[in-house]
């Protein structure tokens, strides 16, 4: 992660949790993890946790999830989420990515949502060895017959997968080509409530150009595209 976005989730915690809320209004990603790996009485590894938007779907249906982020402030807003929706098979630590405090095969699943790609993109010209020590690490902490999962942006403001800048489609390959990572994409649109909603959420997180892209647009609806990497590990 660059150092922008890492500030952002620091210091905008609650622009950032806002935001998260209005994507996928449709509810398809639950929907689609349960066609890969069924939740059901699962334990549970997550990787960049961030307010606990994907712990929360994970933990409606998971024996308990282990939910892991670097930033305490985000993970202070993930705690109130989970209590607020009255759940309590989880556990929260501050964590990086690449050192992740759990014991060997201890979980059925490992799942990273939107994280990776910022943790490999500190690393520069070595992202290609930062990627492996996070998968190396997803499959030490699995039990053998587990299921690894990555989810990634491919797309905002596009109805079809459109990866944004030049190294992200290198890193997708990368898992694809090189640890042996099934992909498929979804849809996970955002909607918003009012245009001035929109703007404010669009334009601090992604910046002025796709703000103004939707406001042209008339709608509050944003295509957003969504790519779910799946390995089992033996």
């Amino acid at each position: 992660m660059n150092g922008g976005f890492r500030a952002f989730y620091r210091e905008q915690s609650a622009l950032f949790d806002r935001l998260a809320s209005r994507e996928d209004w449709q509810g398809r990603l639950f929907a689609a993890l349960n066609e890969i790996c069924r939740l059901d009485g699962l334990r549970i590894a997550e990787y960049g946790a961030g307010t606990g938007r994907l712990t929360r779907l994970l933990a409606a249906q998971a024996k308990l999830v282990y939910a892991f982020d670097i930033e305490p402030a985000m993970l202070a807003l993930a705690r109130e989420n989970l209590q607020a929706a009255g759940m309590t098979n989880w556990r929260l630590g501050v964590a990086d990515n690449l050192r992740m405090p759990l014991a060997a095969n201890c979980v059925d699943l490992a799942v990273e949502g939107w994280s990776f790609a910022h943790s490999v993109a500190w690393h520069g010209e070595g992202w290609r060895q930062a990627c492996d020590s996070l998968l190396n690490d997803m499959a030490r902490v699995l039990r053998p017959g587990g299921t690894a999962i990555l989810i990634e942006t491919l797309g905002t403001g596009h109805r079809q997968p459109n990866p944004p800048g030049d190294w992200l489609p290198q890193l997708y390959q990368h898992w694809q080509d090189q640890h042996g990572f099934q992909r498929r994409w979804i849809r996970t649109d955002y909607q918003f409530a009012s245009e001035a909603e929109m703007d404010e959420l669009l334009r601090a997180f992604f910046g002025a150009a796709l703000a103004d892209q939707a406001l042209a647009a008339g709608k509050l609806i944003v295509p957003e595209c969504t790519g779910i990497w799946h390995k089992r590990v033996d």
